[in-house]
């Protein structure tokens, strides 16, 4: 039999919905985007009928809380995801929402249970968790190819923002506590951190990690001239595993090279992978491979059933991971089972250990793990 048809309500229609959500929502089977929102109630009717959706609104909500639909994607700024997929929760909605949903982890994990004892699905944007490459990687470690996991190595490579005349975004712009306050570590640091555990397959028991604002006057969007912005454009720190690894997590806004992307090495007794998710020379991913009797690294070939259904060779892994996150999120709905990956319970973990990195920073310490709860 057919699957029933999922309904669909997106609440932000900015940049990153246009680049990455509605085209990946487009791609679906068994899907209707019914209603886009935003702030901006022109933009909102232009991506609505750029998409085919037949609603249009200001008021998110209206949407979260609409019987007919099933799903409610928040692609809006970060200081106003906890709020809105709260609503959605208690309206009886699956809820895709992009990191983080809160700066505390104690509110995401609060969040994840009230979805769980209602049976609905949550997804986070953890785009890089569901790149072809990094999938495929997945799919090795998980057949044994690494052995014993030893050390992780995660890169997060932007240099967006090395000059300071590029403004940053509203939600980039937090002053609000004393000493540098989290920017790169959480915005781009989340996904190659949930790569780190999912790839490790154990939790962190301890860091110890340092921040810096190595630019401090910026532009911010909306407004003239540079300002101060006491935040961390770059950091480092080192973690230890419950199962007796250890990684290294670097992350920056202004490291020099391809943008937005991230590099995770992964070393165990039995071999090595290494997976290089930044666009050079049209060549969107790679994915590398050694074993201890061939210590020479091999490309490998990353195999079609790791791509979208509808895949184009050279699509950017743009369009790739998040087409495949999006259709991720629909098979779990579909399926009904315990399945559901990447969810607000990893969102949960992964801000419990930019909040134990930023505390390290500021005692100058280890913190162990968990956190207090």
């Amino acid at each position: 039999m057919p699957k029933e048809t999922l309904r669909v309500g997106i609440i932000g229609a900015g940049r990153w919905a246009q680049f990455a959500h509605l085209p990946a929502w487009s791609r679906q089977q068994n899907v209707k985007l019914v209603w886009v929102c935003d702030i901006d109630e022109a933009l909102a009717g232009q991506m609505s009928k750029e998409y085919n959706a037949p609603h249009a609104t200001t008021n998110w909500q209206k949407v979260v809380s609409r019987p007919d639909l099933d799903i409610i994607d928040i692609c809006t700024p970060s200081q106003t995801h906890y709020e809105i997929a709260q609503a959605a929760i208690a309206s009886g909605k699956h809820v895709l929402c992009e990191k983080p949903v809160n700066y505390d982890f104690r509110k995401t994990l609060a969040l994840s249970q009230e979805a769980k004892r209602k049976r609905l699905k949550t997804k986070l944007g953890f785009t890089f968790r569901y790149t072809p490459g990094v999938r495929y990687a997945k799919s090795l470690i998980d057949e044994g190819f690494v052995g014993r996991p030893l050390i992780f190595n995660g890169y997060e490579q932007n240099s967006q923002w090395l000059n300071p005349q590029t403004p940053l975004r509203d939600s980039q712009v937090k002053t609000e506590k004393p000493g540098i306050n989290v920017a790169s570590l959480e915005g781009y640091g989340a996904p190659i951190i949930d790569i780190s555990r999912w790839w490790v397959g154990a939790d962190y028991t301890s860091v110890v990690g340092t921040m810096r604002n190595f630019i401090p006057e910026r532009a911010i969007r909306g407004k003239t001239g540079l300002h101060r912005v006491n935040i961390d454009d770059g950091d480092v720190f080192l973690a230890e595993y419950a199962n007796g690894a250890f990684a290294t997590i670097q992350t920056s806004f202004c490291t020099v090279g391809n943008f937005p992307g991230v590099e995770a090495r992964f070393y165990g007794d039995k071999g090595a992978i290494i997976v290089r998710v930044v666009e050079e020379f049209g060549v969107p991913e790679t994915v590398r491979a050694a074993k201890p009797d061939s210590i020479e690294y091999k490309q490998l070939d990353i195999p079609r059933r790791f791509f979208p259904r509808d895949y184009v060779p050279g699509e950017s892994a743009r369009n790739t991971f998040y087409t495949n996150l999006v259709t991720d999120f629909v098979e779990e709905i579909h399926d009904g089972g315990a399945r559901n990956q990447g969810n607000f319970d990893d969102g949960a973990w992964v801000q419990e250990m930019i909040n134990a990195v930023e505390i390290s920073h500021h005692q100058r310490r280890w913190v162990d793990l968990p956190l207090p709860r």
